[in-house]
């Protein structure tokens, strides 16, 4: 897909990997739209954007309702003039032991990492389907290939959301919408803040603008997936496939340090 005056839409677009991917697609010439439910980083996160391109806009909303995914769309396609790319990138975290994470915490965890942008993409499709060559973008996680202890409704989400993308793509191949799924590896965001796990209990991090060059690239090349973590990642997620007992073991070693380090983990 050809970048330039694409009309792109990023959910969760005032930090991180959002508002990296944003600054990275309006340099190659697209036209974006960002959203967060937090007015204030929202508008932070604009003024910042706006030194690139001018013309950029924010939808305040919370993707977890019903009036925030039509308000969203809504005022996407209007700003934009149409809709080439969703890139559904809005998403939560509460690490800890299951039985100790309050059911609340749960719940938001799967409205926001997997309800949330199954129907907002189904909400998105017609303007997708008008652009006549569209791309729906997924973030999902490095957790959802490797299954991490004091992770398990998380890894669940983010599994969950790669295989959405997997059978959606299926479903709308021949049919003008490409999707990408992309597994970031640990990143260097406001999200990662309250986790204290370090390259030793698996969390080596990079610049989220490295991630976000990493998807531009596959939304170029009509990529299926774009998994970062480098060779290191690569052989953790063989010996996954071939020898799960073998992980279960590693992680077994460093249970102890990694539950101290990610007990206080969250950001919902």
């Amino acid at each position: 897909m050809k970048i330039e005056d694409k009309r792109v839409l990023i959910t969760g677009g005032s930090s991180g990997i959002g508002l990296a991917l944003a600054h990275a697609l309006l340099s190659r010439g697209a036209k974006v739209a960002v959203t967060g439910r937090r007015p204030d980083a929202l508008a932070h996160a604009l003024r910042a954007l706006q030194q690139t391109a001018p013309s950029v806009s924010s939808i305040a909303a919370d993707l977890a309702t019903p009036d925030g995914r039509a308000a969203t769309i809504e005022q996407a396609v209007a700003a934009l003039g149409g809709l080439d790319i969703l890139v559904n990138n809005a998403g939560g975290v509460r690490a800890g032991r299951l039985e100790t994470i309050p059911e609340a915490e749960l719940q938001a965890m799967i409205d926001v990492n997997l309800v949330a942008p199954i129907l907002l993409t189904q909400a998105a499709l017609p303007a997708l389907r008008a652009s006549g060559d569209a791309t729906i973008v997924n973030i999902a996680s490095g957790i959802a290939l490797i299954g991490a202890p004091f992770y398990a409704t998380y890894a669940a989400t983010k599994a969950g959301l790669g295989r959405f993308g997997e059978a959606l793509r299926r479903e709308l191949k021949g049919e003008g919408i490409h999707v990408l799924t992309a597994f970031p590896g640990g990143t260097d965001t406001p999200m990662m803040k309250s986790n204290r796990a370090g390259p030793d209990l698996g969390f080596a991090r990079e610049p989220a603008s490295a991630v976000a060059d990493a998807i531009v690239e596959g939304i170029k090349t009509d990529a299926f997936e774009v998994i970062r973590g480098g060779e290191a990642r690569a052989r953790m997620i063989a010996l996954n496939r071939d020898d799960p007992a073998a992980v279960d073991e590693r992680f077994l070693g460093l249970k102890p340090a990694l539950e101290e380090a990610v007990k206080d983990h969250s950001a919902l």
